[in-house]
């Protein structure tokens, strides 16, 4: 449950795209380092990555929001100190997915077996994901590892992570354009705005100015859409997003 003082906090980043403004963030005043962090949890689930940055110490977190930038380089380097765990695999395989290096389905189905071994539901449902996004070329693969995902959320009595529905979206819509598009509705319906979830979500649908506008207000770098092959807007902020990657 989210602290009280953090209410107003939540209110500001949880508004729709249209009446977000990054830039009139502020963390609220004697916060504990505890309550701090819960705001940088809350600025990167609701597409805020540079106020997540401004506002956390967590190694992990801080390579997360770097990741939704685009900037491969400074996750990789909050991670260097990191024991190795599913988490800080799946964050390096999404880091080498970025930048488009070979390795990066190696490090994805490592980041899978750790998460496997580890019994971390969100890390490998996050994992499969990522797996997935490499596989479109083989739609029947990537459906067949999507599976898996879903399969975890039913056993631990969660919803389909919206993530992993955007995903399975863009795969369908490969085999089946109205199945892929009825997934990325119920996507769009679950996911966080400024999310790669809502992002993906919408360009399934077919809705790519308000998927990019989306990617704009919340600093998502180009890198996380790039596996569906739409373009990347060009904007000055796309531009920057794409500059940062490399």
């Amino acid at each position: 449950m989210t602290d009280p003082l953090l209410n107003d906090l939540r209110a500001a980043l949880s508004l729709p795209t249209g009446a977000f403004r990054a830039v009139d963030l502020s963390l609220p005043a004697g916060l504990t380092a505890v309550q701090s962090e819960e705001a940088a949890a809350l600025a990167l689930h609701w597409g805020a990555p540079r106020a997540a940055l401004a506002w956390s110490h967590d190694p992990l977190r801080r390579a997360a929001a770097h990741l939704r930038v685009g900037e491969s380089g400074p996750a990789m380097a909050e991670l260097a100190g990191e024991p190795v765990g599913a988490r800080v695999a799946l964050l390096r395989a999404r880091a080498a997915a970025l930048t488009g290096a070979q390795d990066a389905p190696i490090l994805a189905a490592q980041a899978r077996a750790l998460a496997r071994k580890e019994g971390d539901s969100a890390a490998l449902i996050a994992a499969v994901t990522l797996l997935a996004e490499g596989e479109q070329a083989d739609p029947y693969a990537a459906l067949r590892t999507l599976a898996e995902g879903l399969k975890v959320a039913e056993i631990v009595g969660q919803s389909a992570d919206p993530h992993l529905l955007a995903v399975l979206a863009h795969t369908q819509g490969r085999l089946n354009v109205r199945k892929g598009q009825g997934t990325a509705a119920k996507a769009l319906e679950r996911s966080a705005p400024r999310s790669p979830a809502r992002v993906l979500a919408l360009l399934a649908l077919g809705r790519p100015d308000e998927a990019f506008a989306e990617a704009r207000a919340g600093d998502l770098h180009s890198g996380w859409w790039a596996f569906t092959a739409a373009p990347t807007p060009s904007t000055p902020a796309g531009t920057a997003r794409t500059a940062a990657d490399g």
